[in-house]
């Protein structure tokens, strides 16, 4: 019930944006420049905030980094070992990739902090200042085996993505010893209050539900992937390494979570298969809803 009662407000917020965006109560606009907004300042502040002064357990980081990657790099191995059989092209498989090892930071956090509070949202940061650089690498990577001459590029993009910045100034803030005065520490949990019900109104905005009926085979391979079966090898990495219980379900929280609605954006940029990353992202989200407390009630 907890779990369920975590999850409303979520709900509620995503649903609210794809409505206000399907009625065009807000012009296109709004949600360009609050998405901006969001990405650049009230995000990365957001993550500054939960790093900069919370005592880092590194032995549990380190724990959790490593299951984070045996996972990333053995879903990607398998990916591209399916490429390779069915000579899948670089326009699909970066689709395909992408579904799988990115994730919906918005939802994630909110979700840690509904349900573990400052706690649980701080470690989970300190899992996205690493998962954000790799994912995208990997996603860059996928796509840029038609397109070699834009890939660095991009690397040289994510290197100055904000949300990496944000996350790299908290932890580098932290270990300097030094603190905020009152008045800046309300500031930034005032902006920082502000960013997690934009991003997932934006989520909301951003759904493409025409989308679909396109390849509705892929559709489902691609949301199954990743709402089962990634959580599912996760929970069993987890037990292998010997993770603590909190870190187990940030784990699996973080491979349950829709992939992010950002990969539109890079399929775009690559000329991939845009309407069906649309759909994937869009059937992903809905299904999430459904999907995260089954497993949750499985597993734990």
């Amino acid at each position: 019930m907890n779990l369920i009662m975590a999850l409303f407000p979520l709900i509620v917020l995503i649903a609210m944006g794809y409505a206000l965006k399907k009625r065009q109560f807000l012009q296109d606009e709004f949600w360009a420049n609050s998405e901006k907004l969001n990405y650049f300042i009230l995000f990365p502040v957001l993550l500054f905030s939960n790093l900069a002064d919370i005592q880092l357990n590194l032995n549990a980081v380190f724990r959790m980094l490593m299951a984070f990657f045996i996972v990333v790099l053995s879903a990607s191995a398998v990916l591209w070992c399916i490429k390779r059989i069915y000579q899948i092209p670089p326009a699909r498989f970066g689709v395909y990739l992408q579904s799988q090892i990115r994730f919906n930071t918005y939802i994630g956090l909110a979700l840690m902090g509904t349900l573990y509070g400052e706690k649980g949202m701080q470690m989970f940061a300190m899992l996205i200042a690493v998962a954000i650089p790799a994912v995208n690498i990997l996603s860059v990577m996928s796509f840029s085996q038609g397109q070699r001459g834009q890939w660095l590029h991009t690397v040289w993009t994510i290197l100055k993505n904000p949300l990496i910045l944000g996350c790299l100034a908290g932890v580098m803030f932290n270990l300097s010893g030094l603190s905020l005065f009152t008045g800046l520490q309300s500031l930034l949990k005032i902006l920082a209050s502000m960013s997690l019900p934009l991003g997932l109104l934006s989520v909301g905005a951003a759904l493409q539900f025409g989308q679909l009926r396109c390849d509705v085979r892929s559709l489902a391979l691609n949301t199954a992937g990743r709402l089962i079966l990634m959580p599912c090898f996760a929970f069993g990495v987890s037990l292998w390494i010997g993770l603590g219980t909190l870190q187990s379900i940030i784990m699996v929280t973080f491979f349950a979570l829709p992939t992010a609605s950002a990969s539109y954006i890079l399929t775009r940029y690559f000329q991939g298969d845009s309407q069906l990353m649309a759909g994937i992202i869009s059937l992903q989200t809905l299904c999430f809803t459904a999907s995260f407390p089954v497993l949750m009630w499985l597993l734990y």
